[in-house]
Order: C-alpha cells, then sequence, then structure tokens
C-alpha cells in the first residue's frame, strides 16, 4: 500500500475500514475496504481527522489484514464456533453450543510469541454457553508478511488450537452420607443443591442413597447403585478427619482407583476424586459445596461432564486461583476463581 493525501485520494481504492466515531451516536465502519474514494467523500474523510490514506499497492509476499485474519482463525475454528464477518482485520470465534471450552495454551503462546500477529481466547477448562465470545484474532499491522503468517502456521502445527466439546455425562448417583440423614433427624440439605449444579450440565440425578455413616456400609451402597451404571457417583459429606467421617475409605473399598484426596482449593480441600476400571468417575464432596456458592466442585465439573479424565496434576495446578474471594455479589465464572 501506498500514502497519500486525502485531497488526492479520488479514484483510489481503500485498503482497510475507515471508522468514524460520533460520541453516543456512530461507531462503525464509515468506509470499507475497497471503497473507491468519491469527491463527495473527501469532506468526510477530512471531517474524520484522515488528512492521508493508504490506498491499494500490494506487493509480492504481503497478505492483507482481513486475509490474514482469516488464516490465522483456521488455526483456531473447531467444531461447535461460528466464526464472525472479518471487520476492521478482526475476527471472532463463539460457542455454537453449550460445552467444555479448551485451550492448547502452549502451541498459543507459540504463535503469539511471533510478532505481527495475535490471538486472544477466554479461559480453557471452562464451560461455555451458546452464544459466548471464545476467542479474537488478527494481525497488528495493516498487512503483513507471508512469511510471518507461515511461521505462525507451522507454530500452530496441524491440530486447531481450540476445541469445544458437549456435554457427555447424562445420569449420576447420589450417595448422602450422615446417620443424621438417614435417621430423618434432619434433611438432606445437601442432595438438592448437588442436583441442581448436575442439571446445569444435562446431568439427571437417577439414583439417591441414605447409607448413613460407616466405611462399608457407604461403600455397599456405591457398589449398590453402579448396578444401575450412571455415569458419574458423587459422595456428599464424610469427607473431614472426624472418626464417623469414613466416605475416603468406602470409595477405595469400593474399588474406585483415588486420583485425589485433597485439592489446593478453598472451599473444597478435601475434594476426592477417583475413577473405577470402566471410566465411572466418583466424587467425595466436603461439606462446603452444599453452602459455599462456588467450590472445587465447580471446577472439576465441566471437565468432568465433558468426559474428559482428570489427572492429580490437573488439581494440584488450582492452587494459584484456587481461593475462591466469597465476593457479595458472585460474578463466577467471570472472575479469577479457578484460573
Amino acid at each position: 500500500m501506498k500514502l497519500i493525501p486525502t485531497r488526492e485520494a479520488v479514484g483510489h481504492v481503500l485498503c482497510h475500514d475507515m471508522t468514524q466515531i460520533i460520541p453516543g451516536q456512530y461507531k462503525d465502519a464509515r468506509f470499507r475496504k475497497g471503497h473507491v474514494v468519491r469527491e463527495e467523500d473527501i469532506p468526510v474523510l477530512l471531517s474524520m481527522g484522515k488528512e492521508h490514506l493508504y490506498v491499494w499497492e500490494m506487493t509480492p509476499g504481503m497478505v492483507h489484514e482481513n486475509d490474514a485474519a482469516e488464516r490465522l482463525c483456521a488455526l483456531c475454528q473447531n467444531g461447535g464456533m461460528e466464526k464472525s464477518a472479518v471487520k476492521e482485520g478482526k475476527i471472532e470465534l463463539t460457542a455454537a453450543m453449550d460445552g467444555l471450552f479448551l485451550v492448547d495454551g502452549r502451541r498459543l503462546d507459540a504463535v503469539n510469541a511471533l510478532e505481527d500477529v495475535m490471538i486472544a481466547t477466554r479461559h480453557g477448562g471452562t464451560a461455555v454457553r451458546k452464544g459466548d465470545k471464545l476467542a479474537g484474532m488478527r494481525v497488528i499491522p495493516l498487512v503483513v508478511g507471508e512469511e510471518t503468517l507461515r511461521r505462525a502456521e507451522e507454530a500452530a502445527g496441524p491440530a486447531p488450537l481450540l476445541e469445544l466439546l458437549p456435554w457427555k455425562l447424562k445420569t449420576a448417583a447420589v450417595i448422602a452420607t450422615g446417620s443424621e440423614v438417614a435417621r430423618g433427624l434432619v434433611q438432606d440439605s445437601f442432595t438438592p443443591v448437588v442436583e441442581k449444579k448436575l442439571a446445569e450440565f444435562g446431568i439427571e440425578t437417577v439414583e439417591r442413597r441414605l447409607p448413613g455413616d460407616g466405611t462399608e456400609a457407604v461403600a455397599n451402597a456405591i457398589l449398590d447403585v453402579r448396578k444401575s451404571r450412571p455415569d458419574l457417583i458423587l459422595c456428599t459429606g464424610g469427607m473431614s478427619v472426624d472418626p464417623d467421617d469414613n466416605t475416603p475409605g468406602a470409595v477405595k473399598r469400593s474399588g474406585a482407583r483415588i486420583i485425589t484426596y485433597g485439592a489446593p482449593v478453598l472451599p473444597g480441600a478435601m475434594f476426592l476424586l477417583g475413577y473405577f476400571e470402566d471410566g465411572t468417575p466418583v466424587m467425595g464432596l466436603p461439606g462446603c459445596v452444599m453452602y459455599a456458592r462456588r467450590t472445587i466442585f465447580d471446577l472439576v465439573l465441566p471437565k468432568i461432564a465433558a468426559g474428559v479424565p482428570i489427572a492429580r496434576e490437573d488439581i494440584t495446578v488450582l492452587g494459584e486461583g484456587g481461593l475462591c474471594l466469597g465476593c457479595e455479589a458472585c460474578t463466577y465464572p467471570n472472575c479469577g476463581f479457578g484460573k
């Protein structure tokens, strides 16, 4: 492209969008890329503060910002995502469905380490709803070298940088521990909280048990509900070091492989996660899940619901950002908790 005085631009083709801002009234492209400048456009352009204009003068090896944005978008877009039209050199991706949003952070960093290109995303490992914004990408200059885009494509590799996985698990069993609940001395207020959170991910609670306390009783309840093959098993309560709290031992006795007992998250330090041989996850939920608005349960449930296996290292890295600040007006997930 070449730079010319606006008063001499009649008949020339604009090489990028020209945005006009009228505070409180208008902010959009007044002239689009490819527009042929007319005599009557000159006063408008000057009123927008455009004393000079870039017009087309493409040279071999250079790519326009709009075309470059399309190529960066191709590095990211995967199934379940919708692409916006390119506007002022930028493209945005939004969710076409509910699901778990994942980002390959290592490869994304490799792309963003290159000069003149950028891809910004929301945090990976989080639940998104249809219509949520996922990512935006563009190049910094109005035109960029073909070599830069080639290096970005090489850094990204053949697989998309982003994924959006649908919710996979459909059914759950809830085992509410505690002798006081089993005897009817207190109402089970834990299960309704859990069921409500599960329902947000399309998971229906199909089995419920009240085994009371005791390692053997809780283990038998776990084995009993497994007969109906639920996609997920949750044990509420009984997670502390109190002598009557036997959930961790019961989960182990039931045959599950314990991934973690304990998490660097508050609320939720006494959380337990395990898996049976067939891949069915089982959780032990500490009492905080019943009364705290957001806990470790909210951080792990999206991956569990999408059928993504969780390893111990996925839990240990939650320490930074794992402290819920208990804000009076909770804005989760639009906050730093779990990030």
